[in-house]
């Protein structure tokens, strides 16, 4: 059984924060590659190197805990992992209609919302884990108020878009839509939170880790493997599907003419292979 140590929680909480804030970083070194390109690389480390070493270092027999598990549970936590990695790729849209705060405080609440929620509910424990505790039903008020400052965010939205001109909107956010990005913000927001139905899904491979001798505090990392296998599979295909319009785009560019440098032509190749194309299709 692990022992609480609330200071510890809010520390591991705090360093996952950062670490999630300060992810995209690295990816300003490579200017030069396509949001396509350097998203797949990331992600490739993020969803697959960094979990399986992980996992073989801190727990035990994690092949022969994956392949002892029932097939059922496989394919729930890595359906889910494929649903939240569609959530990770809306996100972004999210930014882009409404702006980084209202945008995070809409989707970030619905993951809280439907994260904290489903869990229990899909374990069949909600009336007695949720409504049947005092901790539970602290944390069913938490969710209330995460709900009210969801509403609060969307009826500020719809107040300053009221507010502003058609110019002023522009300014502040190129794109701003705020009835198509609430749409998207609530898609991220639920989708994203399948991450906790993948890790609530993969709980016989977490009682499997345990059986084999892995501490309790890192029986979740064979269940993490499943997960981000999903979500890798998500933006594997839909990276290669940009990659594959920007080659496409890059091939019919007009050739070598009188009329453009070698300098020119250049730039606006390097631009082309640089292109959002996230934007364009969507």
């Amino acid at each position: 059984m692990l022992v609480p140590n609330p200071p510890l929680g809010v520390f591991l909480h705090w360093l996952g924060g950062l670490a999630s804030a300060s992810f995209y970083v690295p990816y300003r070194r490579v200017k030069k590659w396509s949001w396509e390109t350097y998203w797949l690389v990331g992600g490739f480390f993020s969803w697959i190197i960094a979990p399986w070493f992980l996992a073989f270092v801190m727990t035990r027999n994690v092949a022969q805990v994956l392949h002892e598990t029932p097939a059922s549970s496989l394919f729930w936590t890595y359906t889910f992992g494929v649903l939240w990695g569609l959530g990770g790729l809306t996100f972004g849209l999210t930014m882009r209609y409404l702006g980084m705060s209202l945008g995070m405080a809409v989707a970030l609440g619905y993951t809280a919302v439907f994260g904290t929620l489903m869990p229990p509910i899909f374990r069949g424990e909600f009336r007695s884990e949720v409504l049947g505790t005092s901790s539970g039903r602290i944390i069913l008020v938490g969710v209330v108020v995460c709900l009210l400052g969801i509403i609060f965010a969307g009826m500020a939205g719809i107040s300053k878009e009221k507010e502003m001109s058609g110019e002023q909107k522009r300014a502040a956010i190129k794109e701003f839509d705020l009835k198509r990005g609430l749409l998207v913000a609530t898609f991220s927001g639920i989708m994203s939170a399948c991450f906790a139905y993948g890790l609530a899904a993969g709980d016989p491979i977490k009682a499997l880790s345990v059986k084999y001798g892995t501490s309790p505090i890192w029986q979740g990392l064979p269940a993490l493997i499943v997960v981000l296998l999903g979500g890798f599979t998500t933006n594997f295909i839909w990276c290669v599907i940009l990659n594959v319009r920007t080659a496409q785009v890059i091939n019919t560019f007009p050739r070598k003419s009188a009329e453009t440098s070698p300098i020119e032509r250049m730039s606006r190749s390097s631009n082309l292979s640089r292109m959002p194309l996230l934007r364009k299709w969507l």
